[in-house]
C-alpha cells in the first residue's frame, strides 16, 4: 500500500520502491503475551536497526504496534488514510449469543477487560498469531469466540469475517487501523517523499491518541482505549482505562485543537487522577 501510494503520487515506476521483508520478534514468538516478552518493541526493534544501518530508507508499521516513546533519531514521517478502527467479534453474532461461562481468545489487555466488562462470566485465554492462526484455533474449538481488528480483516480481503462491534460498545485501541511510515530524522529526501503521501486527518488523530498514552504512561499490561475523530477544525478525543476484571472504567472526552499534544496528554493524566489506586497501579513504572 505504501509503495503504491508513493509511486502514484510521485509518478514513479513500480520498480522505484523495493520492499524488504523483515521478520520481527513479535512475528516469531507466538506462545506468550507481548507484555511478558518485551512489549511493543518486539515489533519495531529489527526495523529500527535496519533503518540505523541503512538497509532500508523507511519502515512501515501498524501504528498500534509502535511504542509511545521512539528513538530520537527516528521520525514518524507519514500515515496512510486510516481504515476501519473498530473491532470484530468472530465466532458468534453478539456477546449475548455467547454461552454461559464462555471462553474468549485474545492477547489484548484492552479487549480482555472490555469483554469481561460485557460478560463477567467469560474466561479469557491467550490468543496470539496472525489472522489465519487465530481463525484456525477458533475453528478447532479452542474458544467460543475471538476478537480481531476490522482493518486487518479488510486488508486481507476477509471483510466478511465476524460481526463489527460498535465503538460505543468497545472503544478501540489507540492508533488502531492506521499504517505509519518512519524514517531517519536526517534523511531529508526520504522525509520529503513520504510527506507527499501523509494523510493529515489520520496523522493528527493518531498522534492525539498516542499523546493520551504518553500522559498515562501505559504499557502492554494496561487496558487502554482511545479514539480521536476529526470534528471540523478540531478533534473529538475519547479515552478510557479499564480494570482487568472489567469492574472499573474511567473515561474522558473532549474537543481539542489539532496537534495540541499537551491537551491530549492532560486527558491521560486526568484518567489516572480519577482512577482507583488499584487501577492506577497498572500505569505506574
Amino acid at each position: 500500500m505504501t509503495a503504491r501510494a508513493l509511486c502514484d503520487v510521485h509518478g514513479w515506476p513500480d520498480s522505484a520502491v523495493t520492499i524488504v521483508t523483515v521478520q520481527t520478534s513479535g512475528d516469531r514468538i507466538q506462545d506468550r503475551a507481548l507484555a511478558d516478552i518485551g512489549g511493543k518493541a518486539l515489533w519495531t526493534k529489527e526495523l529500527d536497526r535496519a533503518l540505523a544501518e541503512g538497509e532500508i530508507d523507511f519502515a512501515v508499521h501498524s501504528m498500534k504496534d509502535v511504542e509511545t516513546l521512539r528513538p530520537a533519531a527516528i521520525r514518524i514521517a507519514a500515515m496512510l488514510p486510516r481504515a476501519d478502527v473498530r473491532d470484530k467479534l468472530v465466532g458468534v453474532d453478539s456477546f449475548d449469543a455467547l454461552p454461559a461461562n464462555p471462553v474468549v481468545g485474545t492477547s489484548s489487555p484492552r479487549r480482555a477487560a472490555q469483554v469481561t466488562r460485557l460478560r463477567p462470566d467469560a474466561t479469557i485465554t491467550l490468543f496470539r498469531g496472525n489472522v489465519a492462526t487465530r481463525l484456525a484455533k477458533l475453528a478447532a474449538g479452542d474458544v467460543h469466540a475471538t476478537l480481531l481488528a476490522a482493518a486487518g480483516l479488510d486488508r486481507l480481503g476477509q471483510g466478511d469475517v465476524g460481526v463489527t462491534i460498535p465503538i460505543d460498545t468497545m472503544l478501540p485501541a489507540p492508533s488502531q487501523g492506521a499504517v505509519g511510515i518512519e524514517a531517519l530524522v536526517g534523511n531529508d529526501a526520504v522525509l520529503a517523499a513520504l510527506a507527499a503521501i501523509n494523510d493529515t486527518d489520520t496523522f493528527d488523530c493518531v498522534m492525539a491518541e498516542r499523546a493520551v498514552l504518553m500522559g498515562l504512561g501505559g504499557t502492554c499490561h494496561s487496558p487502554i482505549a482511545a479514539l480521536a475523530l476529526v470534528d471540523g477544525a478540531r478533534l473529538h478525543l475519547r479515552a478510557e482505562i479499564i480494570s482487568p476484571d472489567g469492574q472499573e472504567t474511567v473515561s474522558e472526552e473532549a474537543r481539542i485543537d489539532r496537534q495540541d499534544q499537551d491537551a491530549a496528554q492532560a486527558m491521560g493524566r486526568a484518567l489516572l487522577d480519577r482512577a482507583s489506586p488499584a487501577l492506577r497501579s497498572l500505569f505506574e513504572a
